[in-house]
């Protein structure tokens, strides 16, 4: 049985009417819903995602113990329920965004580790798991964030969401810390102009996760697994690393050092 999702679908169809009106929206027949609805089925990974994507949550969040779920969306403000077909004023710049941004990245799709110095916990390197998807005519990542504090602790993990653009020989990733929505980042990095992808370098711009919120900027490589990876496996190697741990390489740790060479300026981006 699955009591918690169930509450909490019941939950959030109680935020648009009718449950009728959710089917219709989504195309579901009634019959296949009210089984998701009594908690003797979960959807499929298509159908969740569709679900989610409807009521603005993610996938791990709907999963959540029903109480915890409901807490989460009392805090989550909401966009009033409209049935016109309007769109809001940003849309058109974020659809000619998309158009124009998207070509080019479909040879960046599939996973990555990302790595840079921690912002939240100086002098350690951090490293996490990023996946590009295309899908709705553009390209979508996740960005998968698994802290331990100290051996034997229980893990903290994060999900960041974003789109990717490619825009005149320059890769820019927007993103927001999901659960809470109190964290924006943005990333630019050099393409790769090799038929092989392998590692990608740029600079990563954020706030600290620390009480202070300090905005900080950091150089961060972003190294290519393939199209698909072991998840499980790829997770257990995320997490916070000491700048002299044996699994890091001399390259990286030469490309995320966050130092001013004489003559410059400003902090820069380094090719390599």
């Amino acid at each position: 049985m699955h009591q918690d999702f169930a509450a909490n679908l019941r939950l959030l169809c109680s935020y648009r009417g009718s449950i009728a009106e959710v089917c219709r929206q989504l195309k579901i027949n009634r019959p296949q819903f009210n089984r998701y609805l009594g908690g003797r089925y979960l959807p499929s990974a298509h159908i969740l995602r569709r679900l989610c994507d409807f009521f603005g949550v993610e996938e791990h969040e709907i999963l959540l113990p029903a109480a915890r779920f409901a807490e989460l969306v009392r805090l989550r403000p909401r966009a009033p329920h409209s049935e016109g077909p309007a769109r809001p004023p940003e849309a058109a710049h974020f659809g000619r965004l998309k158009a124009i941004g998207s070509a080019g990245l479909d040879k960046y799709l599939g996973y990555y580790f990302e790595t840079y110095c921690s912002m939240a916990y100086p002098g350690r390197i951090l490293r996490n798991l990023v996946r590009f998807e295309q899908r709705e005519g553009g390209v979508f990542y996740r960005r998968s964030e698994r802290l331990v504090e100290r051996p034997g602790e229980k893990a903290y993990r994060a999900v960041y969401r974003g789109m990717a653009h490619f825009l005149t020989d320059r890769i820019f990733l927007v993103d927001y810390e999901t659960l809470t929505g109190l964290e924006i980042s943005q990333t630019i990095l050099f393409p790769s102009f090799k038929n092989r992808i392998t590692r990608l370098t740029g600079l990563k711009l954020g706030v600290s996760g620390s009480g202070e919120r300090m905005p900080c900027c950091a150089r961060v490589v972003y190294d290519y697994l393939g199209p698909a990876v072991d998840l499980r496996q790829a997770l257990s190697l995320c997490g916070l690393y000491a700048p002299e741990d044996p699994r890091l390489d001399d390259a990286l740790r030469a490309a995320i050092t966050n130092d001013i060479a004489p003559g410059e300026a400003l902090f820069r981006a380094r090719f390599v």
